[in-house]
């Protein structure tokens, strides 16, 4: 298992992930296929970042940094392919992005989630995350929890 940064080359990859992780939860909103299909433009060139966990040139999972202001990144778009769930390669990667975090000296990180997702409550509130109030105008109707990590 290595994480990788994003190439174009696996573009597809990203975008049919989390399709598949959005449509086994929730459905794939208008935000999302425009995020999906349009990674360079929206999360890479404003100077956000994708990784991807890649087994045996196979890639199987992936979460996204999107850049939000100076030193303030929203995490999101983790997802893992479901034949390789249960080997705890989410929470791998979960490390991994906030180590990268913490090596930029960031100033913190947001994350907009669902309260259905309890396993992903946990992993996120083991992590230091705490729950802030939501504004209005989410990004994602399917939000109905906001959290952050101050990394300073």
């Amino acid at each position: 298992m290595e994480i990788i940064p994003y190439e174009s080359r696996y573009a597809e990859d990203f975008r049919l992930l989390n399709e598949a992780w959005l449509e086994k939860y929730f459905v794939v909103e208008p935000y999302d296929s425009k995020l999906l299909s349009q990674c360079d433009d929206i999360i890479i060139k404003p100077g956000g970042f994708i990784f991807f966990i890649r087994i045996a040139n196979k890639i199987v999972g992936t979460a996204a940094y999107i850049f939000k202001s100076k030193g303030v990144f929203e995490l999101g778009k983790m997802a893992v392919d479901p034949a390789f769930q249960g080997r705890n390669l989410g929470q791998k990667l979960m490390v991994y992005m906030l180590e990268f975090a913490q090596k930029h000296h960031w100033d913190k990180i947001i994350l907009y989630s669902s309260t259905k997702l309890k396993n992903a409550l946990y992993i996120y509130k083991k992590h230091g995350f705490i729950e802030v109030p939501l504004e209005s105008n989410l990004p994602y109707d399917r939000s109905d929890i906001k959290m952050e990590l101050n990394l300073k």
